[in-house]
């Protein structure tokens, strides 16, 4: 097992440093000049140019920047912002935080009501209640989640706050009531996400269960008399699971940096919304930043994920 964890932490390194890498020399091949962008004034001479080039580390040479950035990331430096002239690791956190509470629940929520689906529609197979589960699930499956967002603000407006994380001089309120601003401004976006990942973990246990449900183990339970729905509980469903931990992971290293479309239509302050902003006033430092964190949870997911399946799967191992 110790091996195992090892060479997978490996891995988990090695494409690490490739995101890095990647990530440093994406964003000085886009197009466009971030100082004359932001500082886009007739009257600036050139040699005030060149020292905003300096105070950005933009004058060096390339190899030089590069090692700098892995030097920097290594310590968890990741430069300073272009528009807000503040560390961007100090930026990028206060949002990451932002983004846990809305992906968190959405998530939970997303797992146990998915899973529920999944369950009711592999045991019902072939009926009408499978038909109708599957029909509404592929549904939530398909929807952009922009579109869910912007139908939700429309049946919700003037019931429930549409934009924002807290109401306006909440910060002056006592903290019960901050509280409860945040949980008001929260339920729109938290149905939005959730809406568009539980048809995802539904289609992935319905099928998984119908495949289990057809093995050899299954029919053994069955001819020793135990009833169906203990076989499912006891043997189908925890097999099941196995799948399900991996996607699970790979969603929740994905949404830490995919929830830009609930985020940009409900205005919460994430790190989403975050790379959308920046996106807009081209402010490399903070896309970099954003896209690294978004990359390391993705690839530290599938590192527990491949941890958990070999736990729980010893042949995984081999």
């Amino acid at each position: 097992m110790q091996r195992f964890i090892l060479k997978r932490l490996v891995i988990s390194l090695f494409l690490i440093w490739v995101v890095v890498t990647l990530n440093f020399f994406l964003f000085r091949i886009l197009p466009g000049d971030p100082v004359r962008f932001l500082f886009n004034d007739p009257r600036m001479t050139e040699e005030i140019r060149q020292r905003l080039y300096a105070s950005f580390g933009l004058d060096k040479p390339l190899p030089v920047q590069y090692g700098l950035y892995l030097l920097n990331a290594a310590r968890g430096e990741l430069g300073k912002s272009f528009v807000h002239l503040e560390p961007v690791a100090k930026i990028v956190g206060e949002k990451l935080v932002n983004t846990i509470i809305l992906v968190g629940p959405a998530t939970l929520i997303a797992i146990i009501l998915g899973s529920l689906l999944g369950v009711v529609m592999a045991y019902r197979r072939g009926t009408t209640t499978d038909t109708g589960i599957l029909g509404m699930v592929l549904l939530f499956w398909a929807t952009p989640t922009f579109w869910v967002g912007l139908l939700i603000i429309v049946a919700f407006l003037g019931v429930l706050p549409t934009s924002g994380m807290f109401a306006p001089g909440a910060s002056y309120l006592p903290f019960s009531q901050k509280i409860g601003s945040l949980l008001s401004h929260l339920i729109l976006p938290l149905i939005t996400l959730s809406f568009a990942l539980t048809g995802q973990y539904a289609m992935i246990m319905r099928n998984t269960l119908i495949d289990i449900l057809s093995e050899d183990f299954i029919t053994t339970a069955k001819s020793r008399g135990f009833r169906d729905h203990y076989i499912l509980r006891r043997h189908a469903v925890p097999n099941a699971m196995l799948p399900m931990t991996t996607i699970i992971a790979i969603n929740i290293g994905l949404i830490m940096g995919g929830a830009v479309q609930t985020e940009t239509v409900f205005s919460w302050p994430g790190i989403g919304r975050l790379m959308y902003d920046s996106i807009l006033t081209r402010d490399y430092p903070v896309l970099q930043g954003s896209f690294l964190v978004m990359a390391v949870c993705m690839i530290m997911a599938n590192f527990i994920a491949d941890i958990l399946y070999g736990f729980f799967d010893p042949r995984v191992r081999y």
